[in-house]
């Protein structure tokens, strides 16, 4: 019971940092978007501690950030052994 609810908490909180990346990066292609608001700053604070650091490794290829889409990569890679490692531990 434990198992299924980690589980579904897992894939819950990376469905949701996924989306909230996906939305920063199309956020970030539209002009005129009110950086200030309350929404876009809770946006700014859920996805700059991920983005940040990968930011600061990966360089810009011209003036495309590719950050993001490796950022995507690997928190995909993150999600799938998390959950092998509940189904294995929980045996589920």
């Amino acid at each position: 019971m434990i198992g299924l609810i980690l589980l579904k908490t897992v894939d819950i909180l990376f469905t949701i940092l996924t989306w909230a990346i996906i939305i920063r990066v199309l956020l970030s292609w539209i002009p005129g978007v009110p950086w200030h608001h309350p929404l876009v700053r809770a946006l700014i604070s859920i996805t700059d501690p991920i983005l940040e650091p990968a930011r600061r490794i990966i360089p810009p290829i011209g003036m495309l950030d590719i950050s993001p889409i490796v950022v995507l990569i690997v928190l995909e890679i993150v999600h799938e052994f998390l959950v092998r490692l509940i189904v294995n531990l929980f045996l589920l």
